[in-house]
């Protein structure tokens, strides 16, 4: 799960902008009501990770083409680390999410991760109904946590890709915080509620290759709800986190409040930063207009 989790929220700093925009922009309808409305959208996003091990660099990729249509959105992502072996662990992983598309957020219905790791190449599949789900891991899991997750707790949640990309694009009440959340997450074993707080009142000057201007401060606190070790739920630290994870929210015109960087001090490693590497936001070619089925941009 702490993979997960970093992978997962990484995926934030794609969605809502496209990758020439450096501050808000002129009004447009919410990115969820849009398509809903009949604007299927393609997303294309590279987020790099850099970090430290004593002198030597640890390094980390991570690609995903999201596809979002007026009922349903199809994710697919590659998540590549390279480092030093036991320290900051080389794998390569395959996630997959499809599910449900409405005007105030996305719901799983399926969720895959295929780890290859060189140890245990795990393979999960998870499917997620209105009324509980299933799961298939291979290798199986030695336990499913104390306490389990259950299928009441489940259908609250959403798969870790899903759950953090509709954080990023359901729009904010008016007078809400603009951090969001919380957002609970369920990858099939672990079942966790990621809480966001904003820091101070202002906002901090952000730069990166895809956005760049005032982002709001938010720190991130866990919530382990169910399927860890005994005893080891109910801990606000993120694992492998020393303090807040610290997301910053590029808050864009239309209505997306975007993490266009993300910065952990970790345990064994110390710092490390993500963010956005490149971006589109481009209209998706479906099968219905073009007789492919390929998707398409300008």
């Amino acid at each position: 799960m702490k993979r997960s989790l970093l992978i997962a929220a990484a995926t934030l700093a794609m969605l809502g902008a496209s990758a020439a925009e450096t501050g808000p922009q002129a009004e447009s309808p919410a990115v969820l009501a849009s398509i809903a409305a009949g604007a299927p959208t393609r997303m294309v996003y590279e987020l790099d990770a850099k970090a430290m091990v004593f002198i030597l660099p640890a390094t980390g990729r991570a690609s995903f083409t999201v596809d979002l249509k007026p009922e349903s959105y199809a994710i697919k992502s590659r998540v590549r680390t390279t480092g030093l072996a036991d320290v900051f662990v080389n794998y390569d992983m395959n996630l997959k999410a499809e599910g449900k598309t409405r005007a105030g957020g996305l719901k799983t219905t399926t969720y895959v991760s295929q780890n290859k790791d060189g140890k245990k190449n795990r393979r999960v599949e998870l499917n997620m109904t209105d009324t509980g789900f299933s799961m298939t891991a291979k290798p199986k899991f030695g336990n499913l946590g104390d306490p389990a997750a259950t299928a009441e707790q489940a259908i609250l949640t959403n798969d870790p890709i899903t759950a953090l990309i509709t954080f990023a694009l359901e729009p904010r009440a008016p007078g809400a915080d603009a951090c969001g959340g919380p957002i609970k997450v369920f990858d099939g074993r672990q079942l966790t509620y990621l809480h966001l707080k904003r820091a101070g009142t202002g906002t901090v000057k952000v730069k990166t290759s895809a956005w760049s201007g005032q982002a709001i401060e938010c720190h991130v606190t866990m919530d382990k709800v169910a399927g860890y070790k005994k005893g080891e739920s109910n801990n606000d630290t993120l694992t492998g986190i020393s303090g807040p994870l610290k997301m910053f929210l590029a808050p864009l015109a239309n209505g997306a409040h975007v993490p266009v960087k993300i910065v952990a001090d970790t345990d064994k490693i110390g710092k490390i930063t993500l963010t956005a590497r490149t971006l589109r936001f481009e209209p998706l070619v479906t099968a219905s207009a073009t007789g492919t089925g390929n998707g398409g941009g300008q």
